[in-house]
């Protein structure tokens, strides 16, 4: 499969590729709010819910059957380091967009994990070709603790807002905080406005 190269993505926010305030790591440092959830690819279920023409569900099967492609991306986390040059591989957000027919009211997004966790971003950030449902990572599967069996992947925001174990995204007409955002954590995380706290 080829590799489509999107690190250029930071010419639309800064000047250098590694925004103010990272160091980059060629390691990969695990951080969640909790233990790894268990996972069932049996029962696993990814849910589409909200603004949209059509609610459904995708087993893991029917999940992996979406068109899906490798991108080279960087990853940034909030906590101060950058991991350059990472290959995921998963469906593009609009992919799953179309699929489900987002409706004109839908202004906003909530990504839902299996551990409870939530994060937010407005329609128009996410609904990007960069923005993946990622399932592989580096020629392999996504390892679990990175999120696997699913996580979003968001280049170009701080990585809370990549949420992993990722089971479901609902549509909203109205803005909502997800788990960080509630407790103190920029609304909108752009990494080269350095925007990590409310």
């Amino acid at each position: 499969m080829s590799v489509k190269d999107v690190t250029d993505l930071y010419r639309e926010f800064g000047e250098e590729r590694l925004p103010p305030g990272q160091t980059e790591t060629t390691a990969f440092p695990v951080l969640s709010k909790s233990g790894t959830p268990d996972w069932d690819p049996e029962t696993w279920t990814f849910s589409v819910r909200g603004a949209v023409a059509e609610e459904f569900d995708l087993s893991w099967e029917e999940f992996r059957d979406l068109p899906s492609e490798t991108q080279r991306q960087d990853f940034h986390c909030v906590t101060g380091w950058s991991k350059l040059d990472c290959e995921f591989t998963g469906v593009t957000f609009p992919t799953v967009a179309e699929r489900a027919g987002v409706t004109s009211d839908a202004v906003h997004v909530m990504f839902h994990g299996l551990d409870g966790y939530t994060t937010n971003l407005p329609l128009d950030v996410v609904n990007r070709e960069e923005v993946l449902f990622a399932w592989g990572y580096d020629g392999d599967d996504l390892p679990r603790e990175h999120g696997g069996p699913l996580r979003v992947v968001t280049p170009h925001r701080y990585a809370y807002k990549s949420a992993k174990w990722v089971d479901g995204v609902t549509f909203l007409t109205e803005p909502e905080r997800g788990y960080w955002e509630k407790r103190g954590y920029s609304n909108t995380a752009n990494p080269w406005n350095e925007e990590r706290y409310s």
